[in-house]
């Protein structure tokens, strides 16, 4: 007696299964997408006709030592001379970024003080010099 093989069936891949979980990974980033207004408060922002801040031409560098006294292009000035100074930069260069660097035994307020004198100077951009240690990364 001769017995019949089963025939192998071939697999078969369904993509039903496949559409489904594609929806439903649809249905849960629509439902988790966050959505963020600023505060919620719709606003539009004023147009100002100014110069374009990129366009900084020269960098000016400012030193303040561990006592508090201040060097603009080595020479020492107080706090009223830097700021004429530095007003007198800025008009004759125009857009002007300013380095500061101060040491780390320096007073927060002097530091803060020569931050407002740039400012008020028109100066546009502060940059604040720091000595990048490797050993420290997070």
């Amino acid at each position: 007696m001769r017995f019949k093989r089963p025939r192998e069936q071939e697999a078969i891949l369904t993509i039903a299964p496949l559409i489904d979980m594609v929806f439903l990974l649809l249905v849960f980033f629509l439902v988790t997408y966050h959505f963020d207004l600023a505060s919620g408060v719709p606003i539009q922002l004023p147009k100002v006709a100014a110069k374009n801040f990129d366009e900084v031409r020269e960098k000016v560098t400012v030193l303040i030592d561990k006592s508090g006294q201040l060097y603009l292009k080595g020479s020492k000035l107080d706090l009223p001379a830097l700021r004429a100074e530095l007003k007198g930069i800025v008009q004759k260069e125009g857009a002007v970024s300013l380095v500061l660097q101060a040491d780390k035994e320096v007073s927060h307020g002097i530091v803060v003080e020569v931050m407002d004198a740039a400012k008020t100077s028109g100066v546009r951009a502060i940059i604040i010099a720091a000595q990048w240690r490797p050993d420290k990364l997070l």
